[in-house]
């Protein structure tokens, strides 16, 4: 579903700029820093943030209070019929 919410241009100093309204800026993910770009008479406002952007250091958090261990039980074979007859490397 898509959002469309009108505004006007507004002067902000020497420069012009819009007001985004805080369910957009929820709505994209939006950050403090954005990337603007212009496609077909557009203007394309992106986050800079980039997927996975944090995880290594939740991973290393997890690391050290010891919650990066596997949940699966690896001594105990999973195997069904498919994976013994049908599957190769």
């Amino acid at each position: 579903m898509t959002t469309m919410i009108k505004t006007r241009i507004v002067k902000i100093g020497n420069s012009q700029g819009v007001r985004i309204p805080k369910l957009l800026i929820d709505q994209a993910g939006l950050t403090e820093e954005v990337a603007l770009q212009i496609e077909d008479n557009r203007i394309i406002i992106s986050s800079c943030n980039k997927p996975r952007q944090g995880w290594e250091m939740q991973f290393q958090r997890m690391a050290e209070i010891g919650d990066d261990q596997l949940i699966d039980d690896t001594t105990i074979p999973h195997l069904t019929i498919w994976d013994e007859d049908e599957w190769t490397w």
